[in-house]
């Protein structure tokens, strides 16, 4: 079953804007998301969600006019953390505190000397990590949308400062990582529709060190 909805699905590149994709599958995908596993359970970044028409009309502008972003049904924009805080990070340590029950003095453990290993890095590198984690919701958005039998394109070919301004991201601490939209595939105008997966061989891909 995972093979063949991975199989079905691809990077599609026009989709058809008179098919809404159920607001219950969107909700199936977002509740993936943040299943995703991260890095010490922080979940350094957001996903936001935009249907509305003159933002998208204008991220599409400084995305190489990329139509998806216009003729999705949703479009998932992963921002992630512009650094770590002690702040962000000692949100989750009351989270866990009152979710599991964990003795703060445990988790304190734990976190200080996450602390001590992030807080000294530059934004930068701390930005690079950060985004990583939200490349693991994404990977895990994109399987959750082919088990909803949606379509959705990863997208990397944007101009990060500019969405992030039009996103207002940078006042919230954030940083544009990827796109992600959402819909149905349009039954012409896309090279890819219908096109057989080229992967390399396993032979090529894997290499077992016993």
């Amino acid at each position: 079953m995972l093979h063949e909805k991975l199989n079905w699905r691809y990077a599609t590149k026009a989709m058809d804007p008179s098919k809404k994709v159920p607001r219950a599958k969107l909700d199936a995908i977002i509740e993936a998301i943040n299943l995703a596993p991260t890095s010490s359970g922080l979940q350094p970044f957001e996903v936001l969600v935009i249907t509305n028409d003159d933002l998208r009309a204008k991220l599409r502008a400084v995305a190489w006019d990329q139509a998806q972003i216009t003729d999705s049904t949703y479009l998932l924009v992963f921002a992630a953390w512009d650094n770590y805080t002690a702040e962000r990070i000692d949100r989750v340590v009351t989270q866990t505190h009152k979710e599991r029950g964990t003795p703060l003095e445990v988790l304190n453990g734990y976190y200080d000397t996450l602390k001590a290993n992030y807080l000294p890095r530059s934004a930068d590198v701390n930005y690079a990590h950060a985004a990583r984690q939200a490349y693991i919701a994404l990977g895990i958005a994109l399987t959750a949308a082919a088990f909803e039998e949606v379509d959705a394109t990863p997208m990397e070919g944007f101009d990060p400062d500019a969405v992030d301004e039009i996103l207002g991201l940078r006042e919230k601490g954030l940083r544009s990582v990827t796109l992600m939209p959402i819909g149905y595939r349009a039954q012409s105008g896309d090279r890819l529709l219908g096109a057989k997966k080229v992967r390399k061989p396993l032979s090529e891909l894997i290499t077992e060190i016993a």
